[in-house]
């Protein structure tokens, strides 16, 4: 399926996607931006989760492999968690796609808050990288990639905080390895969540590679000026720009 957008709303979301992803280079949950404008401009939800989560896809690759040449994944720890990640992708992806169109739209704004929370959470805890005991290494990290792949596919936005805090918290990885490992994670659980709508065809293709270019254009600046504007004035402008999605999009909704 491939719907014509009027030329308007194609301007607006190369907008929001140039915006979200300069917000998500700096502070993340760039997610929580265009999911809301898809269905506000009228798209029905469970394509506004798969083109977003193709844009997501690509989007991480970048970025892990520049973790990957500085040498901060663990390709150890990725080995016992990549397949519950693919896993849990997939499942929360076929279960989100058992809903109708109108149900998920429901869920996803149900949903939003908890995304907000996740990348307005501070991230302070282990500075420095803790012994991963085995029961960590291979019972631990399994079931945090399991139970956040299911949410990635499931909805997505803030699931990259939600990886960081886990990692830091329960692994005991530094920040700076956590970040490293949950690109390696969340590509996985995007990608696997990407294929399942990819094959139920719940994907805008057309549009959605115009609004991957945007996104980058986006990342490349956000990422240029992060030292300069700092993240915590960007998570306050996130924030009221998503409260605003989250009131319009009620309305729409419920109204």
């Amino acid at each position: 399926m491939e719907l014509e957008f009027e030329f308007w709303i194609v301007i607006i979301l190369c907008f929001t996607f140039f915006v979200s992803g300069f917000v998500d280079s700096i502070a993340g949950g760039g997610g929580l931006i265009n999911i809301p404008i898809f269905l506000l401009v009228g798209a029905p939800p469970e394509f506004a989760l798969g083109t977003t989560k193709m844009s997501a896809t690509i989007g991480k690759i970048a970025a892990l492999v520049n973790y990957a040449k500085n040498g901060f994944i663990n390709w150890r720890l990725a080995f016992f968690g990549l397949p519950t990640a693919i896993i849990g992708g997939i499942l929360g992806t076929k279960a989100i796609l058992y809903f109708n169109s109108a149900n998920i739209g429901k869920i996803i704004l149900f949903l939003l808050p908890i995304g907000i929370i996740a990348v307005l959470l501070p991230r302070k805890s282990f500075d420095a990288a803790k012994k991963i005991t085995k029961i960590k290494l291979y019972l631990i990290t399994p079931i945090i990639c399991l139970l956040l792949g299911f949410y990635d596919g499931f909805f997505g936005p803030g699931v990259g905080s939600f990886f960081i805090i886990a990692l830091n918290f329960f692994i005991g990885l530094s920040l700076v390895q956590a970040a490293a490992m949950t690109k390696v994670f969340n590509l996985a659980t995007a990608f696997s969540s990407f294929a399942v709508f990819a094959i139920e065809g719940k994907i805008f293709f057309v549009v959605g590679i115009l609004l991957i270019f945007f996104s980058i254009i986006g990342n490349v600046v956000g990422s240029s000026l992060a030292i300069k504007i700092g993240s915590n004035f960007i998570k306050k402008v996130l924030l009221f720009s998503l409260s605003l999605l989250f009131v319009s999009l009620a309305w729409k909704l419920f109204l």
